[in-house]
């Protein structure tokens, strides 16, 4: 039997083991904030009820909110983690930001509730009254939001959950409310001066700014964000790590979920080379790429680079020279002269803090055919998608 390289099966099978056990941390650090969060809440209701505040009744609520955002993230997370199907070809990562996205929400949400109520209490207050054991147990509760805000924090970069981290922000701004809580207490028992509903509004606001914050963050991933410069970076050094690729560029980077990418790239190669090595070439790229950075690349065009044409190698630094001295072209790639149908051929990048990108670009044709008049011009007009 003729030796297999089982390269999409295996492909397959590792980023489904990768993936199901990203989805087991979620789930697991989600169902113990889900206990914790009761946990809190419970106790916190009866003793804003005893003790007459509507800080820790607030609190208390905030905490439902909180395991209501921990069954949020576990949902997204098994929707995220369906195959992809005919409708979807690349999977259901995407949910994932949109449970980050219910949680933002969430998090506003709370923040304004917050906040009318507070408003509530300043125009009509009503006096607290509080024992020891009351701010103990509030106390207890500042302890453990801390340590659960850091243990999503940690946990989400690790696997990259927008969820956990906006789950591990929201219990570290719980903790600053309890915390707050406990002041406004020692003021009104040494002082008899209650501040509890002016902080609750100073909280609220805080809390609104940062629900806020993570709303457009999500926003801005599901829309969809520049690749990340670092990786971008090492894709492109991996490409060019074969011999005979002069050049990658434009790499173009779709993301389909947390560390899920299916991308494009362009490469430089010899005009010597036959339809039969260029094939070969491309398919190892294409493991080595995935193999290295876990990123699939559904695509590889091609760009040729005259070898057998000395002149056509002086053309190019000449009008490479012409063309980058524009002070808003990042890149000129792709350079190809032929000499018999008399073209000249290559793409140039201009920059998004030019005013006007096709006067940039109308300017550098008008130079290059001035220049050349004898040849025709293809030069197209590039973006710069993966590069700060």
């Amino acid at each position: 039997m003729p030796k297999t390289d089982k390269i999409e099966e295996t492909k397959v099978l590792v980023e489904y083991d990768k993936t199901k056990g990203r989805n087991r941390t979620i789930v697991r650090t989600s169902i113990i904030g889900i206990l914790a969060n009761v946990f809190l809440a419970a106790f916190k209701a009866v003793v804003g009820i005893i003790s007459n505040s509507i800080a820790i009744v607030l609190d208390a609520v905030n905490n439902i909110s909180d395991a209501a955002s921990s069954i949020i993230t576990i949902v997204g997370t098994k929707l995220a983690g369906k195959k992809p199907d005919r409708k979807h070809p690349f999977g259901h990562g995407r949910a994932e930001y949109l449970s980050a996205m219910v949680i933002a929400i969430l998090v506003l949400y709370a923040g304004i509730t917050s906040l009318v109520e507070s408003v509530k209490k300043i125009i009509h207050p009503i006096e607290p009254q509080y024992a020891t054991v009351h701010l103990m147990i509030i106390a207890v509760a500042v302890l453990i939001k801390i340590f659960l805000g850091i243990y999503f924090n940690n946990v989400g970069k690790k696997v990259n959950s927008d969820s956990l981290k906006n789950s591990g922000k929201d219990a570290l701004l719980d903790a600053i409310i309890s915390a707050a809580t406990i002041v406004a207490a020692v003021i009104f028992l040494i002082f008899h001066i209650s501040l509890e509903a002016w902080l609750g509004a100073i909280i609220s606001i805080i809390i609104i700014k940062s629900g806020i914050d993570m709303l457009r963050e999500t926003l801005s991933r599901i829309l969809g964000e520049r690749a990340d410069a670092e990786l971008a970076k090492a894709i492109k050094e991996t490409v060019m790590s074969f011999p005979d690729v002069f050049g990658a560029y434009d790499l173009v980077l779709n993301n389909y979920g947390p560390d899920t990418f299916n991308g494009s790239v362009h490469i430089e190669v010899p005009d010597t080379y036959s339809a039969g090595e260029l094939d070969e070439l491309l398919r190892q790229i294409s493991v080595e790429v995935y193999k290295k950075h876990h990123v699939i690349l559904t695509a590889i065009g091609v760009y040729s680079v005259n070898t057998k044409n000395d002149e056509a190698a002086r053309m190019r630094d000449r009008i490479k020279e012409i063309v980058m001295a524009n002070e808003y072209v990042l890149q000129m790639h792709g350079f190809y002269v032929n000499e018999e149908k008399k073209t000249i051929r290559f793409d140039v990048i201009v920059s998004f803090d030019a005013k006007d990108r096709n006067a940039v670009y109308e300017e550098i044709c008008d130079k290059i055919a001035e220049m050349y008049p004898d040849y025709t011009l293809q030069i197209a007009l590039d973006t710069d998608f993966s590069e700060s």
